[in-house]
């Protein structure tokens, strides 16, 4: 049983910085993968990012490279999104999400547990 809460979205112009927090409960923590997912309003959810329950690897989504950064503190059951360089078509709830099964077919985390996601906003 893994609890996801997401906190620190908001509204930001764009070109602005913002970071995500997930908070997360549970015995086993360090032992799941953690992806960044979002929403944008009227579309389907997408993959933003993950980083495995080591912090050794990570993997980003092409339109979030090199302005986004997923990062987690096992210690603290948390992991954040640092969000630079901010654009308008980022704006989206932003989801938590904790997977333990890897689909080396697909090349992807199965995903078990969701938070309830955090509205970004960012101003053009």
């Amino acid at each position: 049983q893994v609890r996801l809460v997401e906190s620190g979205g908001g509204l930001v112009q764009a070109g602005g910085s913002l970071r995500l927090s997930c908070a997360a409960s549970g015995r086993t923590f360090s032992s799941y993968a953690m992806g960044w997912f979002r929403r944008p309003p009227g579309k389907d959810r997408e993959f933003v990012a993950v980083i495995t329950w080591s912090g050794i690897a990570t993997s980003y989504a092409d339109s979030v490279k090199g302005r986004f950064t997923i990062s987690r503190d096992n210690a603290r059951n948390t992991v954040f999104l640092q969000m630079n360089s901010l654009k308008p078509e980022d704006t989206a709830v932003y989801y938590c999400a904790a997977g333990k099964t890897y689909d080396v077919l697909t090349r992807t985390w199965q995903y078990d547990y969701w938070g309830q996601g955090t509205q970004v906003t960012v101003s053009s």
